[in-house]
């Protein structure tokens, strides 16, 4: 099994005041050949947005957004007609398909809002655009991988369309989890926040990994830790 490190400073990162943000992959205005994406997760952003900002009206097409509130309240309104808040716990997908428009805007007037966006290449062009939002207790995370996205929607997840599952963890220290990496498969881990020993290597928040060949993968957390772990074909 071979893992390679994608540290939290390596990241494209700009803060532009109202928006922190930080870019895994290449994304708008950060470009970098290396980090094109991985197999067909395509972006990682990991947001910060001030109080009563956001971003307005903007298009998308053919791509699955999911996006995973770590702190605060983000509120959501589409092309569809969704409106929606979404808050720690809560996982929301939206299915671009033939194309939709949305906006995403802290619902607070006060606090800011800290979230992950997250795009995976779907399995086809022209998908008809949808949504879907659930939420996931800290009891029902803490010391378990639970799936919240699939393709076939099991466990109650959000449904995907791509060949991928995304299950979410919350570790105390010492606590450990584990992860059989099919061989034909491959896995990328991103920490939310905390640290963890992935095999012989320690992460912290914001840090990545990309995990090729198959075999068990062994997460410990060295202190209160969140990750997302992404199952790709």
């Amino acid at each position: 099994m071979d893992i390679q490190l994608r540290r939290a400073g390596e990241r494209g990162h700009y803060d532009h005041g109202w928006l922190d943000t930080s870019h895994t992959f290449s994304f708008a205005d950060y470009y970098d050949p290396r980090f094109m994406g991985f197999r067909v997760l395509r972006v990682i952003n990991e947001d910060k947005v001030a109080a009563g900002r956001g971003f307005g009206m903007h298009p998308h097409h053919d791509m699955e957004i999911v996006t995973y509130v770590l702190e605060g309240e983000l509120g959501h309104q589409d092309s569809m007609g969704n409106g929606s808040v979404i808050r720690r716990g809560d996982v929301q997908r939206m299915s671009a398909g033939t194309g939709i428009t949305h906006s995403e805007m802290n619902a607070s007037k006060t606090q800011r809002v800290h979230f992950l966006q997250i795009w995976i290449l779907p399995d086809k062009p022209g998908y008809a655009p949808s949504y879907e939002q659930k939420a996931f207790s800290d009891e029902e995370r803490r010391g378990r991988l639970r799936v919240v996205a699939s393709p076939d929607g099991r466990d109650g997840s959000v449904t995907l369309h791509q060949d991928a599952v995304i299950a979410s963890s919350l570790l105390s220290p010492g606590q450990r989890v584990e992860h059989a990496v099919a061989k034909q498969r491959f896995a990328w881990l991103q920490v939310a926040r905390g640290a963890i020993d992935l095999g012989d290597h320690k992460l912290t928040a914001g840090d990545g990994a990309a995990i090729r060949g198959g075999g068990t993968l062994p997460i410990a957390g060295i202190e209160d830790a969140e990750l997302l772990l992404f199952d790709l074909p």
